[in-house]
């Protein structure tokens, strides 16, 4: 029995709120379970140096917490002086939401999705992920009505789910008290039509069999095609 008493397949509720910030050209606040994560996403008509004269945009991003998105205070961090992990984590993002979308088709700008942890309770990485391609898709949405854009440059929804191992079985969508036993922690990152974009997996505790990953594979598929469910609905 898991400890929220969910099934091994069943994810934690998850609701998508946009339009929360009144300045982004794309928010949204998701929640799946007790993690809720603020996603914004600001329009600037420039690109990284690299990129200049290149015709391409860039998709780029932030993740931070909030000091007592835990159970404990975590200081603030500057922004030059990130944790490993922070770094780690919007990389991830960055990297995931440029899979689903075709840069010379968004035109020389930069979209930054800036991700909140306003509470956590496992998965924020993930949840970042998943409401993060929301507030890109409606940041979009404004330069396609505005005439800036002529055809859509996102090519694909993007989510992202956790599975794992804990007391012996694969379950989907770890909560914190999951996470912190699990024997094997994954990360799954798909376009709305099941194409990797990545997968972070490693065994905290036993190794993991090729059995057991197809088991979470296939976990993380159908997870996915939930969350991407919510997007649609959340849009």
């Amino acid at each position: 029995m898991r400890p929220s008493g969910r099934q091994i397949s069943e994810l934690r509720p998850v609701s998508i709120e946009t339009g929360v910030m009144k300045h982004a050209e794309g928010s949204c606040l998701i929640r799946c379970g007790d993690t809720h994560v603020l996603c914004t996403a600001t329009l600037e008509e420039r690109v990284p140096p690299f990129l200049k004269n290149t015709g391409l945009g860039w998709v780029t991003a932030e993740y931070g917490m909030l000091p007592r998105a835990t159970n404990t205070r975590m200081r603030r961090e500057a922004k030059n002086g990130q944790s490993g992990r922070t770094q780690e984590i919007q990389r991830l993002i960055g990297r995931s939401l440029r899979a689903g979308i075709d840069r010379s088709a968004l035109g020389e700008r930069q979209i930054s999705i800036d991700c909140d942890v306003i509470q956590a309770d496992g998965g924020t990485r993930c949840a970042s992920i998943t409401g993060g391609w929301v507030a890109l898709r409606l940041a979009v949405n404004k330069l396609m009505k505005a005439g800036d854009i002529t055809s859509d440059p996102l090519t694909d929804h993007v989510a992202a789910v956790s599975c794992g191992v804990y007391a012996g079985q694969t379950i989907l969508d770890l909560d914190y008290a999951e996470d912190s036993q699990a024997g094997t922690d994954a990360n799954f990152v798909m376009t709305g039509s099941h194409g990797l974009i990545e997968i972070q997996g490693s065994a905290e505790g036993a190794t993991f069999s090729r059995t057991q990953f197809d088991e979470l594979m296939n976990l993380a598929e159908a997870g996915i095609t939930q969350l991407v469910e919510a997007q649609k609905a959340a849009i």
